[in-house]
């Protein structure tokens, strides 16, 4: 009986060894992939920001339409669209993708009284004491 418990936990602990590499190997083969859109939608806001800055400080904008200011600055108004552009198609979700992931697996795992870090390693937590 305690052979048949032993290779029972056996398989158990191999299952959450396997388990807890894959998930660590998904989180890390999406960290390239969000680094790049978090640097790429820094960029553009930063361009937008500073294409929004020369847009205000113009004397001209409040003299002409809307259309002739956005006309007189295609810097502000090209950033601009690119990052309407990058919103619409999900650049939010692709920056915090990894976060996303362990946020939904530690909810998963609550139920099996454990956790995981921001690497995806497995965290047992304690278990719950019942007082009777």
């Amino acid at each position: 009986m305690t052979v048949e418990r032993n290779i029972d936990t056996l398989d158990k602990i191999a299952d959450l060894k396997a388990f807890e590499r894959r998930l660590t190997e998904v989180i890390a083969c999406l960290q390239p992939a969000t680094i790049r859109w978090r640097i790429l939608l820094a960029v553009v806001s930063i361009c937008t920001a500073a294409g929004a800055w020369h847009w205000l400080s113009d004397p001209q904008t409040s003299a002409v339409s809307f259309t002739q200011s956005l006309w007189n600055h295609p810097y502000f108004t090209l950033a601009s669209i690119i990052l309407v552009i990058l919103f619409v198609m999900g650049i939010h979700k692709r920056v915090i993708a990894p976060s996303i992931i362990t946020a939904r697996t530690r909810l998963v795992l609550a139920e099996f009284n454990m956790s995981c870090d921001d690497t995806g390693k497995l965290l047992l937590k304690p278990r719950p004491t019942t007082n009777t």
